[in-house]
């Protein structure tokens, strides 16, 4: 599995915004830097939750960008995105497996080792662990320390993407890491300017990661 996905993951939220000014922040994002897009609706309903992942996925095939559905197996299919993440309280990693078949990308977040180790051998194709940092995506998230993500990172063969108040001015503290990327929320969903926010932190992410495009050919 290829890691150059995982470098800038983008997680979206909708914050105020109306529906143009959220597709207008995800092509942004997608044309500076981001090279995966997760869609992530918590409140709403199915139907709406199809008709948007229809117009995210529009866009990232028009960037040749991955696009995960978060929690819905069910939109994941429908609209043939490449993926889905889960977690905790969702539908078993091998269920879920069983439902996508084999080619489709299974995401899991995973705040333990053992946990870790249990959803690769179900299935995961990569991990997503944190919170990190303090974070209002989800309050009552409790903090991963960076000792449990970089033994995480050493339990698992498959990738690992921090996540969770993970923000450009925070982003020297994963030097030396072994996860293959890092997930953004807020940082780019509500910045000022998209187009530059984004830049900058996957400049940020690539000097920090040490990981191009070259070298992830040559570790194949």
């Amino acid at each position: 599995m290829s890691l150059l996905p995982y470098t800038l993951y983008l997680v979206t939220g909708r914050y105020t915004f109306d529906e143009e000014a959220f597709l207008k922040r995800v092509i942004e994002a997608c044309e500076n830097g981001v090279t995966m897009v997760q869609l992530r609706e918590k409140d709403i309903t199915a139907a709406d939750y199809f008709k948007l992942a229809q117009k995210v996925k529009a866009i990232t095939d028009r960037y040749h960008l991955p696009l995960i559905i978060d929690d819905r197996v069910d939109i994941c299919l429908a609209v043939d995105a490449s993926g889905v993440h889960i977690g905790d309280e969702d539908l078993p990693v091998d269920i879920v497996r069983q439902l996508l078949g084999p080619t489709k990308l299974i995401g899991v977040s995973a705040k333990t080792v053992d946990r870790a180790v249990e959803a690769e051998r179900l299935g995961a194709d990569y991990l997503g662990t944190g919170a990190i940092f303090p974070t209002k995506t989800k309050d009552k998230a409790p903090l991963t320390s960076l000792e449990t993500l970089a033994a995480i990172c050493e339990a698992v063969a498959i990738p690992v993407v921090a996540i969770g108040g993970i923000k450009e001015h925070n982003i020297k503290t994963f030097a030396g890491s072994k996860i293959a990327g890092l997930a953004i929320v807020s940082d780019i969903m509500t910045a000022v300017d998209v187009a530059q926010k984004t830049n900058k932190i996957r400049s940020q992410i690539d000097q920090v990661i040490g990981r191009s495009e070259t070298d992830d050919i040559e570790s194949k």
